[in-house]
Formats: C-alpha cells, structure tokens, sequence
C-alpha cells in the first residue's frame, strides 16, 4: 500500500501524472519555439513534473537506484526552473536558466517512459531485452534514446534563441 492505494493502483495514479506531464511539457516546449508563454499549461506541467519526480520516491526500495538519482536531479532542476520562471520573472539569465532546466527535465521524464515502454510494452520488449534490474539495451534501445536526445537538444536550443516573452506570470 501507497498513500492507501494498493501498488497497481499507485503505479497507475504515477503513470497518468507522468503523461500528463509530459503532454503538457511538450506543449510547453512547441510554445516556447513560437515564443508563446502559456502560463496556465506551464504552471500544470511543472506541478505534473514536480509531482512526478515526487511520486517516484514513494515505490518501495531497499537501495538508490539510477530512477532516484534522475528524480533528484529532475526536482533540482524543477526548483531552479519555478526561481527563474516564478521568482526572477525570466528577467535576464533567468530566461535561458528557465528554458534548460525545464526542458532537460521534461527530456528526463521522456528518457524515463522510454525505457519504461521498453520494460512493459511486449512488443518493444522483444526489439531490446532486459535482465533485471538491468535496463533495456541494444541498438535498437541506444537509437530510440539517441533520436529523444537530439529532438530534446534541438528543440531546447531552438526554444533558447527563439523565445523571448513580453511578460510572464
């Protein structure tokens, strides 16, 4: 039991968090490109993040595994992100420190449902088999998550030269 939820039913409540953090995030991010501030859908993605990140540490586990240490950097991140977007206004630096932290933790969340995809989905399963408590692996694995990485580090780099909001929040 989690939060009174029973572990599927926790592991279920995380999921729907974590998709509607990353639609949110990448509406955010297409947002950001056309320099469109969208701040009720940013406040919603970066709650969904935050709250994401959060849940994560609420499965049970014996030792600190890799999924924690990408929790902790993400809410990290998340923290310098809601300083910058919230506190600072995106006045000056704060508006690229805004722009990186934000979206190098959507790129976690997306990273993450990537190989969680690998580990539940049969068919994908088959393309890059794991042994636990290893992740996926193989080429096909290494080149979906190489093909989120450059989308990410395109798109970020993208929304850093091209959004340049009048007022936000």
């Amino acid at each position: 039991m989690v939060l009174g939820l029973s572990l599927p039913a926790f592991t279920m409540v995380h999921v729907i968090i974590s998709l509607i953090a990353i639609a949110a995030g990448l509406v955010v991010m297409f947002g950001l490109l056309g320099s469109k501030p969208m701040p009720g859908l940013t406040a919603i993605f970066l709650a969904f993040t935050i709250l994401t990140s959060a849940t994560g540490f609420l499965f049970p586990f014996e030792k600190l595994l890799p999924s924690h240490i990408i929790g902790i950097i993400s809410l990290l991140l998340l923290a310098i992100a809601c300083i910058a977007l919230y506190g600072m206004k995106l006045a000056g630096v704060w508006r690229p420190v805004y722009i990186v932290t934000a979206m190098i933790s959507l790129y976690f969340n997306c990273f993450v449902l990537v190989i969680q995809s690998f580990l539940k989905v049969p068919a994908l399963a088959a393309l890059a088999p794991a042994v636990p408590p290893a992740p996926p692996s193989g080429p096909v694995f290494a080149v979906v998550q190489g093909i989120v990485l450059v989308f990410f580090v395109v798109l970020t780099v993208g929304a850093w030269r091209r959004f340049k909001p009048m007022a936000f929040a």
